[in-house]
């Protein structure tokens, strides 16, 4: 069984930073997806960023250019560097890993973005 466990969220004020971590029990390098989800409340869960065998990383559209996500594949350990935050963008973020077809998602983060 995969466990993904994130980290690194919080509440910060409009403009800040934060970096989102998620500790992967199994080497990445053995999932063709990686990627981050976000879900703020009454909404659905929507793709952030992706890594995706084969394919260009991918971001949503609203975070292209303030958010990157990146990964160590000797700490087995997805990230997102998220700069430039809005308040839009506060929600429970999700990592999410698949090794199709097992797919595989932790427990969710949440960030604030409030002054």
């Amino acid at each position: 069984q995969v466990q993904l466990v994130e980290s690194g969220g919080g509440l910060v004020q409009p403009g800040g930073s934060l970096r989102l971590s998620c500790a992967v029990s199994r080497t990445i390098w053995s999932f063709n997806i990686v990627a981050w989800y976000r879900q703020a409340p009454g909404k659905q869960r929507d793709l952030v960023a992706i890594f995706a065998s084969g394919q260009p990383t991918n971001y949503a559209e609203s975070v292209k250019g303030r958010f990157t996500i990146s990964r160590d594949g000797v700490k087995n350990t997805v990230y997102l560097q998220m700069n430039s935050l809005k308040p839009e963008d506060t929600a429970t973020y999700y990592c999410y890993t698949e090794s199709t077809p097992l797919k595989y998602w932790g427990q969710g983060t949440q960030v604030t973005v409030s002054s």
